[in-house]
């Protein structure tokens, strides 16, 4: 697919992250461009074709639009913009008070997100992107990867939708409308794999990331989760028992972690106990 050239002089710039930087559109509020770091080139096309994938299939997301390239050669894609949209992250910090509120709220949609059925065979199965990932790992010794391996396997198989990266900062509101958002890693399989992203950023994750990130105090989006539990995994179960289901798929984020660090993640890898 070719790219459509674009110039920078008419955006500007809204948000940056890992892999790019986001724009606003000068004069068109209804565009918002997505544009990747220098040398990224197949990453914003393969994300701009998986977009339309799941756009297509009815997730809330935002339309996906072009291709695109700026004068300098960096690649990007166009997006409908969700005007006047408010993270759930930015929601809860803004409004701390609504906690309860903001959370049951991405409960909802995580629930219709993992009840959303797909064609298994035009996306990836969450465990084939983990075990890419593990051997791809170099901080684990070959028996903690056939450990992690094998836990891996044995979660059982669910042909239904999982956002990749199920952060709180990744679904977005104006209204009554809710969307997800960034889902380049969307993929398939159990729930379980996705709902460990929400305690991994609420729970785990150390108090200077969650200021920088998610605007709020530790103790905040603590409270977030511990909001979200009951109302994704129903109250007739404990917080407790809970985090004893989801901690070792919490855990399995160390080796995407571990990847974008470089270096072992202690802190996380505690909650692999029970599996190594």
């Amino acid at each position: 697919m070719d790219a459509i050239k674009i110039s920078l002089n008419d955006y500007i710039l809204s948000g940056g992250g890992a892999n790019g930087e986001s724009f606003d559109h000068k004069t068109d509020p209804s565009v918002m461009l997505k544009l990747y770091f220098p040398g990224k080139i197949q990453q914003p096309l393969d994300e701009m074709n998986l977009a339309r994938k799941v756009y297509e299939l009815g997730i809330p997301t935002p339309e996906p639009g072009e291709y695109v390239v700026t004068e300098d050669g960096r690649y990007g894609i166009r997006f409908k913009r969700i005007v006047g949209k408010k993270s759930y992250s930015r929601a809860t910090a803004d409004e701390p008070g609504k906690v309860g509120q903001f959370a049951g709220e991405f409960a909802q949609m995580c629930l219709q997100l993992h009840s959303t059925h797909v064609d298994t065979k035009a996306f990836e199965n969450v465990k084939d992107r983990y075990y890419r990932l593990l051997a791809e790992n170099p901080f684990f010794t070959t028996a903690e990867k056939d450990k992690l391996g094998k836990f891996i396997a044995d979660t059982p198989d669910e042909d239904t939708a999982i956002h990749g990266d199920l952060q709180f900062s990744n679904a977005i509101f104006v209204g009554d409308k809710r969307y997800f958002i960034d889902l380049g890693d969307f993929c398939w399989g159990n729930h379980l794999f996705d709902v460990g992203m929400v305690y991994v950023c609420c729970c785990l994750s150390d108090e200077p990331f969650i200021q920088e990130t998610f605007h709020m105090p530790k103790a905040l989006s603590i409270r977030f989760w511990q909001e979200f539990a009951p109302a994704y995994f129903g109250t007739d179960r404990s917080l407790k028992d809970i985090e004893e289901e989801i901690g070792p798929y919490a855990g399995l984020k160390t080796i995407i972690i571990e990847r974008d660090t470089k270096r072992p993640m202690p802190e996380f890898r505690e909650q692999l106990r029970s599996v190594l």
